[in-house]
């Protein structure tokens, strides 16, 4: 069984090892509330995982040692198995699936492990490091199925309450739920008033749908960009914890997601992942009651790869309103594109890319269409843009 003695074992082990990460405290974020940020995606090898990988590992036997570590992961696991594993003089082996990002895998290489892709998504990649642990004598290190990897992650809690004394609330990244149940343990055990929220993504709702129903469920399927929390079913130890301990599940979905990653780089200059950014959806759409509290979201890693980055910042601009598509059709004569442009200018529009194309055989043979991406400041200022358009007697299609 998981103790508060273990959690702070955890906490002396790796008083050396990781960062005590700070906490950003913003208003503005969610108007009306007190958001504080914890800020484990500044934690060593970006995520929170190095504290439950390395309290695990630092917990085996000689003899378990001596045989090496195995482990699967969507990434951020394998890089804290692969740290903890060469600052103890073990060798590692980590199972990623094919899907994980460059960057995680290259870092997972960077800190000393042997890699080994699978095909498929992180259940795969587990099910092969079984297979592995059987024919090689391993010993298997679970991403959160574990007493003392829970533990470890339940350290965040710890330090939650000696950095907030008037905490209300704590927002919590959950996949397989070990790090929503040591926090939510360590802060229920400590101080049972604090309400404690665990979100997933919508298209991965594999912990959301278990408590919702009262039992471990395994879904089908995962579809997400919070690649770091895409798993088909729970633990049972994390079932049961997440269960107990948590007040409320909720889901965001990756528009959400990718909306709260573009405003913690624009007001907090912040790197967070799709799965280190769903606590502050979950705050910024009020999934969860955060007006007139204090409130701690978890921003758990900051491992994005830089692609993935560019997309959901494009993908974020289109869903908060700061990037707009115009398709307007027109009379192919001078001056049309001059007068478009006056208005958006007038208005304080800014075109980034203009399109024109001709119409079809089955149109006015003196027609055009005219796409222009724009930058904008909101959808208020959009519906500006558009009235004004319309009032000038020009035609916007879909």
């Amino acid at each position: 069984m998981l103790t508060l003695d273990n959690v702070s074992r955890a906490s002396y082990v790796l008083k050396n090892v990781i960062r005590k990460t700070g906490l950003i405290h913003t208003s503005r974020m969610v108007p009306g509330s007190e958001i504080f940020l914890k800020t484990e995606n500044l934690q060593i090898t970006g995520s929170f995982k190095i504290r439950g990988a390395y309290y695990r590992i630092s917990q085996l036997t000689p003899e378990e040692k001596a045989r090496g570590v195995i482990a699967c992961s969507a990434g951020n696991h394998a890089q804290g198995v692969a740290m903890g594993a060469k600052k103890n003089g073990i060798e590692s082996l980590i199972c990623l699936p094919d899907s994980a990002p460059i960057s995680k895998v290259e870092a997972t290489k960077y800190y000393g492990a042997e890699v080994c892709l699978v095909d498929g998504v992180y259940d795969d990649a587990y099910r092969r490091a079984l297979q592995l642990r059987d024919e090689k004598g391993y010993t298997f290190i679970h991403p959160f199925n574990d007493e003392n990897v829970i533990a470890g992650q339940g350290t965040i809690g710890l330090e939650l309450l000696e950095q907030l004394a008037h905490l209300d609330a704590v927002i919590i990244p959950v996949g397989g739920g070990g790090l929503a149940a040591g926090v939510a343990y360590a802060i229920k055990t400590l101080k049972p008033e604090v309400k404690v929220y665990g979100v997933q993504a919508s298209g991965a709702p594999s912990m959301y749908e278990s408590i919702k129903k009262r039992e471990k469920i395994k879904l089908e399927r995962v579809s997400t960009i919070a690649d770091g929390i895409a798993v088909l079913e729970p633990g049972e130890l994390t079932f049961a914890l997440c269960q107990q301990y948590l007040d409320d599940m909720v889901t965001v979905t990756d528009d959400e997601i990718s909306t709260a990653i573009l405003t913690l780089i624009e007001q907090q200059k912040l790197i967070a992942e799709g799965a280190g950014a769903v606590a502050v959806a979950a705050a910024m759409f009020h999934k969860v009651p955060v007006t007139g509290k204090n409130v701690v979201c978890l921003v758990s890693g900051g491992n994005i790869d830089v692609t993935i980055l560019s997309r959901v910042i494009k993908r974020g601009l289109l869903k908060s309103g700061r990037s707009y598509s115009l398709n307007i059709e027109l009379i192919d004569k001078p001056g049309q594109l001059k007068g478009v442009s006056q208005i958006i200018a007038d208005l304080g529009g800014n075109v980034i890319s203009i399109h024109h194309e001709r119409t079809s055989e089955n149109s006015d043979i003196n027609g055009c269409y005219l796409r222009i991406i724009l930058e904008t400041r909101n959808f208020e200022h959009i519906e500006q843009i558009r009235d004004a358009l319309i009032q000038a007697g020009y035609k916007l299609v879909l």
